[in-house]
């Protein structure tokens, strides 16, 4: 039975399960009436189409994804080549881009009328022709290469912790080093690869800004193309529940083909196994640096070219706007988010009871979501309540009888905090985590309880973990664009709105400003993430 103490978290840690189940329960809700012609119309027409589009993107990034993080793992973690050391951590950094950025410059730097294309007719006649970038297989390549670090964190670290022993054993009995990969060192790390596939395929099925400037249709830009299109709301959340049914389906076998694996138990390894000369150096050296370059330098140059030639021309007060614009809803998101978080990290250490463990759980649930289903669900909910309370009740108070909630910056920041909790739970569990409990009762027995526990004893030691959240969640908003595109209020345009308006026309060039000031801000906790491992490598 629940100790009256920790009883006084429950209203906190249900609140904010609650919030999270809120857009489950609306979309569930949203099937009790159907628009027959709108369905008649989109199973004519879109449906079968975009679940084949969804289907083929989601096995084509998958098979992408596990191909090149597995084998940039296998090869940065176990062997020893030319440029190991700083390709090593170089090839986290496409982390920082957001995949429609990534997509419009593969489309300005490939299309028939780009630079690439343009230089090879030069040089070998005009009878050349590329394969076509606006294809699915452009599109699939573009969210691999923005994808790939999922799976290569996650089994790079996997390898690392597998140790030296396991690896030598294999090479006492006999196998070589292919066969060790494939025999021990992969069957160890599935669980850290299929965790890395998730992610990378719930990104796939949640994205909407490269499929919308590929011009390919999945269930994201169905869901904006019925709101905006057929304005019927009810109808987008009704596509926005089959996007979460495919969600779900995704977190149940990543979770069924994890079972009851354990990670290893060995001493991490920070020395390379193999040592790779000749064409095997060379070649290994050779897949990593082009994975990097066509993952990072080369679009960061091709953005800082677009913005000498256009993009510095742009460099106004209604540029300095989007960033404001940017900055405050970056930085209220991040406040609030990191505030209830840290509600819920306290709740789970002080109030270890199962249905605070449980509400600590669905609330974290809400990463899962994709921006697109959040928006969907929560202005459906928003515009409900507009229509049943605000109004008749602004009405009757003699106020102007116009809805409040729909299309306000609380929805907005409601749909930020829901997406973006489990960002910044996890930080601040790990760093509530090392507070040993003899600390908090030392300081108990001294007199200091309460607030003054609070300020003076947990407050300082989880700086860098509440640093770290923070600033993990400022950038995640920043980059967000479905949710903010579907859910801002009108005039508050931000950078990722700003770069979804210009390649939407075409304007490559003058989407290169707020493309390059998105990637730099998030450089910040991917370098960040960088020193830590390499923290705990050394370690």
């Amino acid at each position: 039975m629940a100790h009256p103490a920790q009883r006084r978290w429950y209203p906190i840690s249900f609140a904010v399960a609650i919030l999270v189940l809120l857009p489950l329960s609306v979309l569930l809700l949203s099937w009790g009436e159907v628009d027959r012609e709108i369905w008649s119309h989109l199973w004519e027409t879109q449906m079968p189409r975009l679940l084949g589009n969804t289907l083929v993107l989601v096995g084509g990034v998958s098979v992408g994804v596990t191909v090149i993080g597995v084998s940039l793992a296998w090869l940065t973690s176990l062997c020893e080549f030319p440029g190991r050391r700083w390709l090593d951590w170089a090839l986290m950094l496409p982390f920082a881009v957001p995949a429609y950025v990534l997509a419009f410059v593969f489309i300005g730097l490939f299309d028939f009328a780009g630079p690439v294309q343009t230089l090879l007719r030069e040089w070998f006649g005009s009878g050349l022709r590329l394969p076509r970038v606006r294809s699915t297989g452009g599109v699939i390549l573009v969210l691999v290469l923005v994808f790939y670090p999922y799976v290569y964190l996650l089994a790079r670290a996997a390898f690392l912790a597998q140790g030296k022993g396991l690896m030598e054993a294999a090479r006492v009995l006999g196998q070589s080093p292919w066969q060790a990969f494939w025999r021990v060192a992969l069957p160890m790390a599935r669980p850290a690869i299929g965790a890395g596939l998730a992610l990378a395929v719930m990104e796939t099925l949640a994205d909407f800004g490269a499929v919308a400037v590929f011009n390919f249709d999945t269930f994201t830009t169905a869901i904006y193309k019925t709101w905006y299109g057929f304005f019927s709301l009810s109808s987008a959340a009704q596509l926005a529940s089959l996007l979460l049914l495919g969600v779900c389906l995704v977190l149940y076998g990543e979770r069924r083909a994890r079972g009851a694996s354990r990670p290893a138990s060995e001493r991490p390894r920070g020395k390379a196994l193999y040592q790779l000369r000749g064409i095997k150096a060379l070649a290994a050296s050779a897949w990593c640096v082009l994975v990097f370059a066509c993952a990072f330098v080369i679009p960061m140059l091709q953005l800082v070219v677009w913005f000498w030639q256009r993009g510095r021309f742009d460099l106004d007060e209604r540029y300095a706007g989007l960033i404001l614009h940017t900055l405050y809803l970056g930085g209220m998101a991040a406040l609030i988010t990191v505030s209830v978080a840290l509600l819920l990290a306290f709740a789970r250490r002080l109030a270890p009871t199962r249905p605070v463990r449980a509400a600590v759980g669905l609330a974290n649930l809400g990463y899962a979501l994709p921006g697109s289903v959040l928006a969907v669900s929560i202005m459906l909910a928003f515009s409900y309540l507009d229509s049943q309370l605000v109004i008749p009740l602004s009405g009757w108070l003699g106020g102007a009888g116009k809805p409040l909630l729909l299309g306000s910056l609380g929805a907005l920041l409601l749909a930020y905090l829901v997406r973006f909790m489990a960002v910044a739970y996890g930080p601040l569990e790990n760093g509530l985590a090392r507070i040993r409990p003899s600390l908090p009762e030392a300081s108990r027995s001294l007199g200091v309880g309460g607030p003054a526990l609070f300020f003076r004893v947990y407050l300082p030691l989880l700086v860098p973990g509440t640093l770290s959240a923070a600033l993990l969640v400022f950038v995640d908003v920043l980059k967000e664009m479905p949710a903010t595109l579907l859910m801002r209020p009108f005039g508050w345009d931000t950078l990722a709105v700003r770069i979804f308006e210009m390649t939407s026309e075409g304007e490559w060039a003058r989407a290169a400003l707020p493309a390059l000031t998105l990637v730099l801000v998030g450089l910040l906790p991917v370098i960040g993430l960088i020193r830590r491992s390499a923290r705990r490598i050394g370690h």
